[in-house]
């Protein structure tokens, strides 16, 4: 029986027991599971980058194109945050809110009148005496030279020979005979449209310190309304609230701090100028040190115009190119000391901005808004980098301008 069952069984067993046919590379591959497909994904929406370019360009032209509404509302605002510590100082004190903010705008305008009143004769003095100085100017040149004619006449007498000699050789073409000859005369000067233009340009300018002096009385008598009005909107979560609390608080008290540091820069400039142009002897150097001040809160723009102004009276009244760089020089190292080196130090400090952010930042708003923007653009990268920095998908903004 075993042999019996052993011989039935063969050819199951071969059949268990035989080796597979060989595949084919294609039945393989067939056969062979399907890899996991996965997507590559860009890190840059294109979409998105293009709708933020458009954004960013469209609010430009808006910013530009709506100046005359921008400017007054941003200069209302910083003189309200000015101001309001002051107002709410004498409100603890039991008085009225519209009467603190009344007299500190009358006490600010008289001061910046009575400023503007004082230095009216010396700029006209200084207007009048530009082209004295212009003739001092030449004849120094040409005393320090030594020579009899300065390069400008030799170059005006040699075009000149030039001109005799190619009229004389013929070479010059013949007038056609039968042509018009056609006189260009310069267009007369008409004093009506002058006083007009003039009269246009001082009635815009009297509106619009009008609508910042009113603006800045509003602002600083509504108080907290406003703060209270955006924490309400802010969203109804207490963390939002929360956020939007401490976004407002820290816009305060960078723009509060920066106004400090460049009152303490002006006044530090003023002093320092007056010093150094009484050691110098020139005429009326309190009134300078109070021009430098001033003008020392216009960025880059300001030490220039006073460097070039004191240097000029100084010529005028030294009549020596050597006195007249020793003034403008002298105002013009004080300027860059303070400006390059204190100033940028403590802004930092007080607004934590980066110093490239703030260049490039005056830069893009000087060319916006000319010396406005000048003077606003410091204070509007604070309010931007406050935001920023409480705004998840802003805060790579406020990192790149911080410092």
């Amino acid at each position: 029986m075993p042999e019996q069952d052993a011989v039935a069984a063969p050819p199951a067993a071969q059949a268990m027991k035989a080796p597979a046919p060989p595949a084919s590379a294609a039945a393989l591959e067939a056969a062979a599971p399907e890899p996991e497909r996965f997507h590559l994904r860009t890190p840059v929406d294109i979409r998105s980058v293009s709708l933020v370019l458009l954004t960013g360009l469209a609010s430009l032209f808006v910013l530009h194109w709506a100046k005359a509404v921008f400017i007054p509302v941003m200069l209302s605002v910083l003189f309200s945050y000015a101001l309001s510590p002051m107002v709410n100082w004498l409100e603890l004190k039991r008085v009225p809110r519209w009467l603190s903010s009344a007299v500190l705008l009358l006490a600010f305008v008289s001061a910046m009148g009575s400023t503007v009143y004082s230095l009216g004769d010396q700029a006209s003095q200084l207007v009048e005496a530009i082209p004295v100085a212009a003739q001092k100017f030449r004849q120094a040149m040409k005393t320090r030279s030594g020579k009899s004619n300065s390069t400008l006449d030799i170059v005006q007498k040699a075009a000149a020979q030039i001109e005799q000699a190619a009229q004389e050789s013929g070479n010059a073409p013949a007038i056609t005979r039968g042509a018009m000859r056609v006189i260009v005369e310069p267009a007369r000067f008409d004093i009506k449209r002058y006083l007009w233009s003039g009269t246009i340009g001082l009635i815009a300018l009297i509106g619009q310190t009008t609508a910042v002096l009113f603006l800045t009385y509003f602002l600083m008598l509504s108080g907290d309304t406003f703060r209270r009005k955006l924490i309400k909107l802010a969203g109804p979560t207490l963390s939002s609230k929360k956020i939007t609390l401490q976004a407002l608080h820290e816009v305060t008290g960078q723009i509060q701090r920066y106004l400090q540091v460049q009152l303490l820069t002006s006044v530090l400039v003023g002093v320092l100028t007056w010093l150094a142009l009484l050691a110098l002897k020139l005429d009326n150097a309190p009134v300078w040190g109070v021009i430098a001040g001033v003008l020392n809160l216009v960025p880059y723009v300001g030490s220039l115009v006073t460097a070039a102004a004191s240097g000029l009276v100084g010529f005028l009244q030294f009549g020596s190119l050597n006195m007249a760089m020793a003034v403008g020089g002298a105002s013009l190292l004080i300027h860059t000391l303070i400006g390059n080196l204190l100033t940028p130090w403590l802004t930092s400090r007080a607004s934590r901005l980066s110093p490239v952010a703030v260049f490039v930042g005056l830069l893009a708003w000087g060319w916006l808004w000319g010396i406005w923007g000048l003077l606003l653009g410091v204070p509007i990268l604070m309010i931007v980098k406050s935001v920023c920095d409480r705004v998840d998908d802003l805060k790579p903004i406020g990192e790149f301008l911080g410092s």
